[in-house]
């Protein structure tokens, strides 16, 4: 939406609200990096995009490649060959379905995959608590105000 030149309410909230977007950008951007970082920390030669995969598989297990490619945001032939990669590194597996539609294939952590994910939000987490510690009791209340708006971005629910 073009910012108005005028100084109505509405052009007022426009301009802020852009502001905030240009601030707030490059710093999710920065700790997303740093955070993706984290993975090297835990000795493993899995990637930080291996580790989205399996953390999401993790969370759905019996997920489909097709699913799962739109939720990563590739093509399900880029998916299949990452899952490919994980099967060999003996991380995931393919299971075809015993009951309803036998050709779908529904994907699952191996307990080494399972461990990797584990390893990986572990190191995550004591980085960004790491960081944490370091603000006032006023900046910790402040970024507590925000997890529920950003949350709301990410899942697709703000208010308008």
């Amino acid at each position: 939406m073009p910012i108005a030149l005028t100084a109505s309410p509405q052009s007022t909230s426009a301009s802020r609200t852009l502001a905030l977007a240009s601030r707030l950008r490059p710093i999710v951007l920065h700790l997303a990096r740093h955070l993706r970082r984290e993975v090297h920390a835990i000795g493993s030669s899995v990637t930080a995009g291996q580790i989205e995969i399996l953390s999401l598989i993790s969370g759905r297990p019996g997920i489909g490649v097709n699913e799962l490619a739109g939720l990563v945001g590739i093509s399900a032939p880029a998916m299949s060959n990452a899952i490919d990669k994980l099967e060999m590194a003996g991380l995931g597996l393919r299971t075809r379905e015993t009951t309803g539609d036998r050709r779908r294939v529904g994907l699952t952590l191996t307990s080494e995959g399972a461990r990797v994910v584990r390893a990986a939000r572990t190191s995550r987490t004591a980085w960004l608590a790491d960081q944490l510690y370091a603000l006032t009791p006023e900046q910790l209340t402040a970024l507590e105000a925000a997890i529920e708006p950003l949350d709301a971005i990410i899942n697709g629910r703000a208010a308008r």
